[in-house]
């Protein structure tokens, strides 16, 4: 690999900044200052394709370009873009920030109770700092850690985030990098973590100038969103490094505690040794010499383990990662749609062997692939295991953007928040998820091509043309479309939406109370399910004791017959009980082995033995 120099504007001190470049496909390149004084400084060739120029009276503030081929172009190592992704790049001294979090500890990972959010519709303003008024009700709520949509640079000032072209640098629109400090300063003292969702297999259609500098990509693969990031091909050592050292910065220079690496699945590299193992003993070394842990977490389609194993045992060490299974499973229960991927799933078998195994698919037969797909992973613990019942892609990648508020009942939520938050593994919650809410989560850009734009709608009206539901996809460049993605987060204070908040808070409580984040493998799990009336149970044990967890998805009220085990069983929460708004309990407050006890319609209950 490209040695570690260190890329992008450098403040040394005594008004001298240094410009390190990887530019191995271009012959000459200059520095052009913008700002303060404007100058043209040029730069000198070093080994392995880097470039360099050290400048006085050059700091925090000033803006610059690179000249290559005739040609202004943003710093692909930017920190800031200030006029957005086509504009000068703008220094940045990281030490000049006043951090205030030296106390802050990183919790174990097993105790994330994760809050996925969008910087651009959590809040009217869009912005970093409106969030922190907001975090003493997810810390009330009991969330522990925010999962932050990406914020590399982004052309114009609405978007998802995966289509950033400037990995370094921090949204203008949403505050830049001193707006994101003070947010993760702000969480730090709140006592939440930050995880930083950033994206690593493909770089957004505008504004990208990376091809200018280097093989940053390689026609080699291809990924949904364009061409893969070259991780394997000539001079792929650079872009290797690249990468890695973005990680670092997010780490060490803004203080995040964990990554979500973005579909890791399309990171292509058939090299002997590759990135993501690289990439996880890079964080390690930096975690040992910070003194304090920081996680990585893959979003993967593959179900395969080595992301997650040992180094020892040929994995390549990542933390934890995304069970899509769990999600599927859940979700085509709850709602009973079975078309594309969700055809694989729909049975409550596959929500108990999503629960007991991790996965559905470890090596079994994929309707909807036409293969074999997956890796056991029944022998790992469950906190290396991501669950949700609604995040970012399942919610706004439907044509209408609708959250389960829209295709649940009531009762329907609180059975899915039951078993998201009292399963063993580590769970996360889409942002409004708390408290139902009943704005869509659609499909926005703000690009600045117009071909680019119509080509965005033709290519969204052709994906949803066989779509069950009637119309068509709104607008994605249209402001209004963004405007109603945001939350009417006033509601969770209002009716059942608040009945829903104060169940969501309540089982979190009991989630930390009986340590349900304890570790746990699949043995220590006895489940079952009953395909007839929809019913789903297991037992397990607790640092205390143990849970039994009873899920009924029917519409109709379902009997079952209490296992042999652990006697007798407290009654914890009902989401029948008129408290969370529902038809009334029928459960009793305390059951034995061999009752025969009812459940209600779609219903969730949590028993405890000590």
């Amino acid at each position: 690999m490209v040695g570690s120099m260190s890329i992008g504007a450098m403040p040394k001190g005594n008004g001298h900044c240094q410009f390190t470049l990887w530019a191995p496909m271009v012959d000459t390149v200059e520095l052009k200052l913008v700002s303060p004084q404007p100058a043209t400084v040029p730069m000198t060739q070093l080994e392995s394709g880097y470039w360099q120029a050290t400048v006085e009276n050059v700091g925090e503030g000033a803006r610059y370009f690179y000249i290559v081929n005739g040609n202004e172009r943003p710093d692909p190592v930017a920190y800031y873009q200030p006029e957005g992704v086509h504009g000068p790049s703008e220094v940045v001294d990281h030490s000049q920030y006043a951090w205030q979090d030296a106390d802050w500890r990183n919790p174990d990972l097993a105790d994330y109770i994760i809050y996925e959010l969008h910087v651009g519709t959590f809040t009217p303003a869009s912005t970093f700092s409106a969030i922190i008024d907001r975090l003493p009700d997810l810390k009330s709520l009991g969330i522990t850690a925010i999962e932050i949509m990406p914020v590399a640079q982004f052309p114009g000032e609405r978007n998802w985030g995966y289509d950033g072209v400037c990995p370094f640098a921090v949204q203008n629109s949403y505050g830049g990098p001193t707006g994101l400090k003070t947010l993760v300063d702000a969480c730090h003292r709140e006592g939440l973590a930050v995880i930083m969702d950033v994206v690593y297999n493909h770089f957004g259609p505008e504004g990208n100038y990376t091809s200018i500098f280097g093989p940053y990509v390689t026609p080699k693969y291809r990924t949904p969103w364009g061409s893969a990031i070259n991780f394997d091909d000539a001079q792929s050592g650079g872009v290797r490094d690249y990468f890695i050292q973005n990680a670092l910065v997010w780490l060490r220079d803004y203080h995040i505690d964990a990554l979500r690496l973005d579909a890791i699945h399309a990171i292509y590299d058939f090299g002997a040794r590759h990135f993501l193992l690289d990439l996880a003993e890079r964080v390690e070394d930096l975690s040992q010499s910070l003194g304090k842990a920081h996680y990585l977490i893959a979003e993967s389609d593959l179900n395969d383990v080595r992301i997650i194993r040992d180094r020892t045992q040929g994995g390549f060490g990542l933390d934890a990662q995304w069970s899509d299974d769990f999600h599927h499973a859940l979700h085509t229960l709850l709602t009973g749609e079975n078309n594309g991927y969700y055809s694989d799933f729909g049975t409550c078998e596959a929500l108990a062997i999503a629960l007991h195994e991790r996965f559905v698919y470890s090596w079994k037969y994929s309707k909807f692939r036409q293969r074999y797909h997956g890796s056991v992973a029944s022998d790992l613990p469950a906190s290396k295991f991501v669950i949700c019942a609604q995040n970012h892609d399942q919610v706004g990648n439907r044509m209408l953007g609708e959250r389960l508020t829209h295709l649940v009942s009531f009762e329907g939520l609180k059975l899915s928040a039951g078993i998201l938050l009292t399963a063993p593994y580590i769970p996360m919650l889409f942002m409004g998820e708390e408290y139902g809410e009943d704005a869509p989560f659609l499909y926005f850009i703000d690009h600045g091509d117009a071909d680019l734009i119509e080509a965005v709608r033709t290519g969204r009206t052709e994906e949803f043309k066989d779509f069950y539901a009637s119309g068509s996809p709104p607008d994605a460049a249209a402001v209004q479309t963004f405007k109603d993605s945001t939350l009417n987060w006033v509601k969770r204070q209002q009716g059942h939406h608040q009945q829903l908040w104060h169940y969501y808070q309540r089982l979190i409580q009991l989630r930390k109370q009986l340590q349900l984040s304890a570790p746990s493998v699949s043995d220590d799990l006895t489940v079952f399910s009953e395909e007839k009336h929809k019913i789903v149970y297991y037992q397990r044990p607790i640092p205390d004791g143990h849970v039994l967890c009873l899920m009924n998805f029917s519409q109709k009220a379902a009997q079952i017959t209490v296992p042999k085990s652990h006697d007798p069983w407290q009654k914890l929460i009902d989401s029948a009980a008129t408290e969370w708004g529902g038809p009334g309990a029928v459960l009793s407050e305390q059951i034995r082995a061999l009752d025969t006890i009812k459940l209600a319609p779609q219903s969730f209950a949590l028993y405890r033995s000590t």
